[in-house]
């Protein structure tokens, strides 16, 4: 039996009993309100993963209701149901980080029910965080991965990189540690992003990649919510800023850009580089190497490039990318 509940409110019978029926054979406890006030007594008494809300119902409106939810018991995924007209109120409360998503009546059964299992796994991935140790850290890290095929180790191998940095800085063991939790946990949030466009052969249209790039403020936001370390949550949050400023999800640059994130971001873009992908085949790490160093002063801090190199010298092996990350494997491990 699935431990998750689901919390709907609408002031329309019909509608309740319509999603309910979705969800008959998938093991969810589905909970029905008619109205903000009893949506209320259900979050009071009852573990509630995710609820879906109407906006526009009598009484307290499905945006207050699901605010003042916020407030009381932050962890709940929350989901908003709202017609046509408004899309500006939703998109506003998303923006404010009141809501996690929106949903357009009339529905899409499939949009509807993939929506929601999202709120589900954030739901999860939230309250593993929370109480996670560092195996449990670890093993939600690959378990995220799985949703890429082409991602399998990427995490440890950035934290290996990362870590070759953070040594060449003589950083403290804390920070070393944070910085390989954030490693670890860098895309966390594309727990929110359909397989489709994470397998994608082939590259991203503007729709597609806009997606994508919102998988940092989402995964920030659940570090946020998990109350992880300010590195960690850097990490996440900037790990695709460009030293030029053209990066997002904020575009700010050079030294504005946190050092940890600096440092994770040349990390990730090597072990993306040197690893087959679903839209072209592995580089070779001397390869790599070359694309690293042609993107200085662009993507990446030159002193945090310069470090990686340094970093890559001292295992000795720089032109050979299962070398580079056999010695990787020992260093993490010492």
């Amino acid at each position: 039996m699935n431990d998750d509940v689901v919390l709907l409110v609408d002031d329309e019978k019909s509608i309740l009993n319509s999603i309910e029926r979705l969800f008959d054979e998938t093991g969810l406890r589905i909970l029905k309100a008619a109205n903000a006030d009893e949506a209320m007594e259900f979050v009071r008494k009852e573990n509630i993963s995710v609820l879906v809300s109407d906006n526009l119902m009598p009484g307290m409106k499905g945006i207050d209701l699901l605010s003042k939810v916020r407030v009381i018991s932050p962890d709940i995924v929350r989901i908003l149901m709202t017609a046509y007209a408004d899309l500006t109120t939703a998109v506003d409360a998303i923006n404010k980080g009141e809501v996690f998503r929106f949903i357009v009546k009339p529905w899409d059964d499939d949009d509807l029910i993939e929506t929601i299992k999202e709120g589900i796994k954030r739901y999860q991935i939230v309250r593993t965080l929370k109480r996670a140790d560092e195996a449990t850290l670890l093993s939600l890290a690959r378990t995220i991965e799985l949703k890429d095929k082409y991602t399998r180790g990427h995490c440890d191998r950035v934290a290996g990189y990362a870590l070759l940095m953070a040594d060449e800085l003589n950083l403290p063991e804390e920070t070393k540690r944070d910085i390989r939790y954030g490693s670890w946990l860098h895309d966390c949030g594309k727990i929110g992003i359909p397989e489709s466009i994470l397998n994608k052969n082939g590259p991203l249209d503007e729709e597609e990649f806009e997606v994508i790039k919102k998988h940092p403020l989402w995964g920030a936001d659940v570090a946020r919510q998990a109350q992880l370390s300010e590195v960690i949550i850097n990490i996440i949050l900037h790990h695709h800023e460009r030293y030029d400023g053209k990066g997002y999800p904020f575009g700010i640059k050079g030294t504005d850009i946190p050092i940890e994130a600096r440092i994770v971001a040349v990390a990730d873009c090597f072990d993306a580089i040197t690893t087959d992908r679903s839209y072209r085949k592995a580089a070779s790490g001397g390869k790599g190497l070359e694309i690293i160093l042609s993107m200085k002063e662009r993507n990446f801090a030159p002193e945090i490039v310069e470090l990686f190199i340094s970093g890559l010298k001292s295992i000795s092996c720089s032109k050979d990318t299962q070398c580079i990350k056999d010695n990787l494997n020992e260093h993490g491990d010492n």
